[in-house]
């Protein structure tokens, strides 16, 4: 099915700032909110459509992808670099994009249903941090893609408890403080009259129960420390700050709560021989004076081994030669980039007696005469001026 323009979907347009954005998706959000449109799927739906509209145009880089590529750009870089795609979110995905933004304090649950929206907020689980770990990787891998297993040092859930907390045959009980609101008010008395505020039960944490025997593994909290191994398929062509997002393997949250994220941000390790320009890569080759004067086949490394490389005859020092092809392939779309050769002519340090008086024999012939210097600029402007 053919996506809406994410521009078309908030009603903004293509240069909308950040701040129009949020706006548009604000008040899109509380149109169309599941809490306030119950059983209605099309509502249901079009929350869905404008939270990831709103994901991708408040992202500067993932914008800036769409923007240049459309739907194709975020879907062929999916989960890399600011351009993660991977969307098509689930209303689980979508409610937790609104409540990070707007679900801070009482005002937007106040705007939806008054003090309705205690019950909804206590209803939808916590989740877990996120986690980020970086993930080194050497030119050879990057040029290949490469697919690597990490261990993760994570909380995870209890299973003596099964993330309850609670422990074995035991159940959670009604806050006595709140009972069972998950709020409290509490009334203040200031020079400008009596002040009534709604917040958050510090005893339940607004979850209007509490654990009166925790399990003795977790001590109520519902997970302990474990360890996770992640495996990593990561794509050819991907640079240094690229990073790649694993659903649901950060910490787990307590008492039940979803996992968070795992992120792992890419880092490219020095390489020896070559340098990299973007999907190019550049390095130098010493070559002898005689192959640089008369021309000839040299091996050159590659990243995937060795190739043959053709040196004109008559070629100078520093004289950058194409390997077309032979680069980085480029992430978001087919080909790659080329391998510069820079040519470096080795002068050697020892000769014998025998190199010397051929070499002073070749240095009379006038092929080995360098060209007389040039005049410089300033030498002709003087000339051209007179002075």
């Amino acid at each position: 099915m053919t996506k809406r323009d994410y521009y078309e979907i908030l009603g903004v347009s293509r240069s909308a700032t950040e701040v129009e954005i949020k706006s548009a998706y604000r008040k899109l959000a509380l149109k169309y909110h599941p809490d306030r449109n119950p059983g209605d799927e099309t509502a249901e739906d079009k929350f869905k459509e404008a939270t990831e509209a709103y994901e991708v145009l408040k992202d500067p880089q993932k914008r800036q992808m769409y923007d240049q590529y459309g739907h194709a750009g975020l879907e062929q870089g999916a989960g890399f670099g600011g351009f993660s795609g991977g969307f098509g979110f689930d209303l689980s995905d979508a409610l937790r994009a609104f409540m990070r933004d707007f679900g801070a304090g009482g005002s937007i649950f106040d705007e939806m249903f008054g003090m309705g929206g205690r019950s909804s907020r206590r209803q939808r689980r916590a989740r877990g941090e996120d986690l980020r770990i970086r993930i080194e990787l050497t030119l050879e891998e990057i040029a290949s893609g490469v697919e690597k297993s990490i261990k993760v040092k994570r909380m995870v859930r209890c299973e003596e408890c099964g993330g309850s907390g609670l422990a074995v045959g035991s159940s959670r009980k009604t806050c006595p403080q709140c009972r069972g609101a998950g709020q409290v008010r509490r009334v203040s008395r200031t020079f400008l009259g009596t002040i009534q505020q709604v917040m958050t039960c510090d005893r339940c944490r607004g979850s209007g129960e509490i654990i009166a025997e925790p399990c003795k593994v977790c001590h109520g909290e519902g997970r302990v420390r474990g360890e996770s191994t992640v495996k990593l398929k990561i794509p050819p062509g991907v640079t240094s700050g690229n990073y790649m997002t694993v659903d649901n393997m950060g910490n787990v949250a307590p008492n039940n709560g979803q996992p968070g994220d795992l992120v792992a941000v890419f880092e490219e390790i020095e390489h020896d021989i070559f340098t990299r320009h973007g999907d190019d890569i550049m390095c130098e080759l010493p070559v002898s004076f005689t192959t640089a004067a008369l021309g000839g086949t040299v091996t050159v490394p590659t990243l995937e081994g060795t190739s043959e490389l053709k040196i004109p005859a008559g070629t100078q020092p520093g004289k950058l030669l194409r390997m077309r092809g032979k680069g980085i392939p480029h992430l978001h779309r087919s080909g790659r980039g080329d391998q510069l050769v820079q040519v470096v002519v080795w002068v050697p340090t020892k000769l014998s007696a025998k190199d010397k008086q051929l070499l002073k024999s070749l240095e009379k012939s006038e092929s080995f005469k360098p060209p007389k210097a040039n005049k410089s600029f300033f030498q002709k402007l003087r000339e051209t001026l007179g002075v």
